[in-house]
């Protein structure tokens, strides 16, 4: 118990310190946060161009493609709040700088996710402002069950995210570079969550749903929550929606045991 207060202890100081930051350089937070709205803002005229030809998506019209949109933008960003420093691990590794880590009385994972940076949550705050007005456009009945159903999207989401991104970061305790690797990834996570899964080949609904399951961080929830039991002739189960923080677990434990291999197989770059 000692330990586990004292890893929240540094983990309140380390976002301390990330506050601090923030309030220094006030003009790169608010031009950093100006981008941000910028690139949601394109992301949604995207959208509307291509749902404004169609009328709609097998089913889906323009709110609820949007709605999906804004549940995987706020389980993305809430991952990318809590965890996105995990990506330097590559750069870490083939610099050396990796070595620290595994010399100091913490856990690895941890330091590399507290390590100091300028981590701000403002992606976060806007997620939750255009997930607000999503619900809004589709007339979202709230509820206990779902408030449940959209925590456990976005926990879940998150960790799915996470554990992906861990064990791609892995890989570079044997591969040493994998920037293309990891660009790949986040790019067909970004393009492929924004429309319904029932749009895509069967193959892509298969690797979305049990490869690489970014159809958990919003289709499923979504469907779930706009109750599209039915969707394009693609028949979907309600239940399916609550499985994502299982989902998100069982990626982050199996993405955290390759990590522990591969920093127990580490000897270093020769840096």
């Amino acid at each position: 118990m000692a330990e586990l207060a004292a890893h929240w202890r540094n983990y309140a100081e380390y976002w301390r310190l990330n506050f601090l930051t923030l309030v220094e350089y006030k003009a790169n937070f608010f031009i950093w946060l100006a981008f941000t709205v910028v690139y949601v803002g394109s992301s949604v005229t995207t959208l509307w161009v291509i749902l404004s030809q169609f009328r709609s998506l097998n089913g889906w019209d323009l709110t609820q493609v949007f709605f999906l949109y804004a549940l995987f933008y706020l389980a993305h960003t809430f991952s990318n709040t809590l965890f996105f420093s995990v990506g330097n691990v590559p750069y870490q590794i083939r610099e050396g700088q990796f070595d620290r880590f595994l010399v100091r009385p913490l856990n690895p994972l941890y330091q590399v996710l507290t390590q100091p940076g300028q981590n701000w949550p403002d992606d976060l705050f806007v997620a939750l402002i255009v997930f607000g007005f999503a619900q809004w456009l589709v007339h979202l009945h709230w509820s206990l069950a779902s408030v449940a159903l959209i925590a456990g999207a976005m926990t879940g989401g998150a960790l799915i995210d996470f554990g992906i991104q861990l064990a791609i970061a892995t890989l570079a305790f044997w591969v040493i570079r994998l920037d293309t690797l990891r660009w790949v990834v986040m790019s067909l996570e970004n393009d492929f969550t924004r429309y319904p899964l029932s749009i895509y080949h069967r193959a892509v609904r298969i690797v979305l749903s049990y490869v690489l399951p970014f159809a958990f961080m919003n289709y499923f929830p979504a469907t779930t929550l706009l109750h599209k039991t039915s969707d394009g002739g693609y028949a979907v189960n309600p239940a399916i929606g609550w499985l994502s923080p299982l989902v998100g677990l069982a990626w982050f434990l199996a993405a955290y045991a390759f990590w522990t291999r591969g920093v127990n197989r580490y000897q270093g770059t020769g840096s």
